[in-house]
């Protein structure tokens, strides 16, 4: 687990079956099995090297998120270690786990910040935008300033602090970025599916007045 507060600004490149993350000298010293958020990815440190690490990446990992692409330009990524129970939880609780990834509309630089417009590249993933929900990119954690065409597209204000410590700074129209959405939404949604052939629904029946009156209230 992960607070989406970045330590660090690194860079990535390919390396045979896996990748190579340079820049974790702010939280070092790592570990063999130790978890970093890679751009808003959870990789498994596998080798040591310094301040960089060796990471293995599995063909699903490269198809759902940017790390494919940035990794062929040795590019910027946003770094943050993992969680410890004693941390403070300044951001929201990102997994790690990518839900899809999506594009940048527009980037326009405010007076008092920067307003990031992007777009999922699966719209199915907009069922979970509303307005001042949390929502990870790139593994930052970030609020939804506004959502539009029903949650297909969807706004975050980004404040001068985050823009120059993370790689926010380095995008571009167009670019692909890491999306993951609020766990707490994912979990809503199961909890309030009505579901006739589920099991517990079976044994624990909807109270509505057909219900009450069966059990004696009128």
């Amino acid at each position: 687990m992960f607070t989406g507060l970045i330590q660090s600004i690194g860079t990535i490149k390919k390396n045979n079956t896996g990748v190579v993350v340079d820049g974790c000298q702010p939280f070092s010293p790592l570990k063999l099995g130790d978890s970093v958020s890679v751009d808003g990815v959870c990789l498994t440190v596998s080798e040591l090297m310094n301040d960089s690490f060796f990471a293995n990446i599995s063909e699903e990992t490269l198809k759902r998120t940017n790390l494919a692409e940035k990794a062929q330009r040795n590019g910027y990524v946003n770094l943050e270690p993992a969680l410890r129970l004693s941390d403070r939880l300044g951001g929201h609780i990102v997994s790690g786990h990518i839900d899809g990834t999506g594009k940048v509309v527009s980037i326009e630089n405010m007076k008092n910040s920067w307003i990031l417009k992007v777009s999922w590249d699966d719209f199915y993933f907009s069922r979970y935008m509303c307005d001042k929900a949390s929502i990870s990119l790139n593994g930052i954690s970030l609020t939804i300033a506004e959502i539009y065409d029903n949650g297909c597209k969807f706004s975050v204000a980004v404040i001068p602090h985050t823009w120059v410590n993370t790689c926010l700074q380095f995008l571009k129209i167009g670019e692909k970025v890491n999306l993951e959405v609020d766990l707490m939404a994912k979990y809503a949604e199961k909890l309030l599916k009505v579901n006739e052939n589920n099991f517990l629904l079976k044994q624990n029946p909807v109270i509505n007045s057909h219900w009450l009156n069966e059990q004696g209230w009128n």
